[in-house]
């Protein structure tokens, strides 16, 4: 047994730093203590025997196949067995092989990585060789900051998307999340907001993203500001292991550059996919569903990521987090959409009717709401904001009515008023992600009703 721990083999490029570990563990004492065999296989888990008393539920084992060392996840133990997801797709596994407890995955971030594209286990995928790694590091399965002692949020910031900084606008600090169905905008509006100049940092998790737009994303969408970012892939195809670490990674890298005063974006496309990585490995290790498919840890992981970002504590930065719901079937009351909107500081909502008829982006102003709005308006703003929902629900109300020529002129003052100025304010509020980002929105508004109209079409980049 010692020869064969000590054999390392071929090991995998991408995780080859794990032969250390095996080195570690190949006293035949330390193999009884810290190890264990696989015992059976099933589809999407293994059972190790002779580890159950000494892991944790969510740590990492090392197992070793005749391809090299893998890394799989604690998912369930009980007396005699330990069940473990692999990370890798494919891997092969057979009866009797060494696996190897590791303990907590970590990660080290540096300030080398803006600029750099990784996948959920924090190694380079774009082709710009190693990362250097940080003096610190973290478990990526971290736990949010005490409550009593993290900020109160307090300032505003300009997003640059003209309907969001009027209707929904957003603080430092603030978790907000995007829903919508499947095609309607969602990753083109985060690339909007991604944009933003109020932070030092964006760090981005594209969860289940297709394999294709990644580069479209990284080079065209932010271009000049990926110096300032780090991206986290994991695409369509990867196994549900890596999906569900790449939120994770992600968030404990914001939380390295928060740590350091800095005020971090952190977006996440799409936290549904990432609700559906976790249901597959909880559906793999035997976890019973319990509302229209998910099983009970969907619902304990999403509130542990989202309440890591947030305001860090006195002395720190921010984390601001926007993150992109998908809603099946266009329903805004499935479990993972419902559930998300009572752990986020706000919500905006994309509509397939207003995309269809080339309203971008498909914001719904009645229906979006920022939970801290009042901390960016001013008294002025928000009085202003009031009257200009009142306008559009008056608008939207009387369509039909209108359409059928029930509406005349002059019989309501408020609707006469809604009927000149809405299509003005919808016209204003359009913008596409090649429009140079608003330096302010309230004015743009403004010379807009007051010439009856947006003067210019908005400035292109360059």
């Amino acid at each position: 047994m010692e020869e064969d721990l000590l054999a390392t083999g071929a090991l995998s490029p991408r995780l080859g730093h794990l032969a250390d570990l095996v080195q570690r563990y190949a006293e035949p004492e330390n193999a009884v203590a810290h190890g264990g065999h696989v015992s059976t296989i099933a589809a999407g888990h293994y059972t190790v025997r002779g580890l159950s008393r000494h892991v944790r539920l969510g740590e990492f084992v090392a197992h070793r196949s005749a391809t090299g060392v893998h890394l799989g996840e604690v998912v369930r133990v009980e007396p005699e067995l330990a069940f473990v997801c692999p990370i890798e797709p494919g891997e092969p596994i057979g009866i009797h092989d060494i696996v190897i407890r590791k303990g907590a995955f970590r990660l080290a971030p540096n300030e080398g990585w803006c600029g750099r594209a990784v996948n959920s286990l924090g190694e380079p995928i774009d082709g710009l060789g190693p990362l250097p790694s940080g003096d610190v590091s973290r478990p990526i399965s971290n736990i949010a900051p005490p409550s009593m002692t993290r900020q109160r949020i307090q300032k505003g910031f300009r997003t640059g998307v003209r309907v969001i900084d009027i209707f929904s606008p957003l603080c430092l600090g603030q978790r907000l999340g995007i829903f919508a169905g499947s095609g309607v905008g969602k990753s083109t509006l985060l690339s909007m907001v991604a944009r933003a100049e109020a932070f030092d940092k964006v760090v981005i998790a594209l969860v289940g993203e297709r394999g294709r737009e990644v580069r479209e994303f990284i080079e065209d969408t932010l271009g000049p500001h990926m110096q300032k970012s780090v991206a986290v892939v994991a695409t369509s195809d990867e196994s549900p292991m890596l999906r569900k670490m790449a939120p994770l990674s992600a968030v404990t890298i914001a939380e390295h550059f928060r740590d350091k005063g800095e005020n971090v974006l952190l977006i996440v496309d799409s936290i549904t996919r990432f609700a559906h990585a976790i249901r597959e490995v909880a559906t793999a290790s035997g976890e019973p569903p319990i509302a229209r498919g998910y099983p009970a840890s969907v619902f304990t992981e999403m509130p542990r990521l989202l309440e890591r970002a947030g305001p860090g504590p006195e002395g720190t930065g921010t984390i601001t987090a926007i993150v992109s719901i998908l809603v099946d079937g266009d329903n805004h009351n499935d479990p993972i959409a419902d559930s998300t909107r009572g752990i986020l500081d706000g919500h905006i909502v994309l509509k397939r009717s207003l995309a269809e008829e080339g309203r971008y982006p498909p914001i719904d102003p009645l229906a979006s709401i920022s939970r801290l709005a009042r901390k960016a308006w001013t008294p002025d703003q928000e009085k202003l904001v009031s009257r200009l929902k009142t306008l559009v629900h008056r608008f939207e109300e009387t369509r039909d009515l209108r359409l059928i020529g029930g509406y005349r002129p002059g019989s309501d003052p408020d609707l006469d008023m809604a009927v000149k100025q809405v299509p003005i304010i919808y016209e204003t509020l359009k913008q596409t992600p090649g429009d140079r980002p608003s330096f302010d929105a309230f004015t743009d508004l403004a010379t807009a009703l007051k010439n009856g109209g947006p003067s210019q079409p908005a400035a292109r980049r360059a």
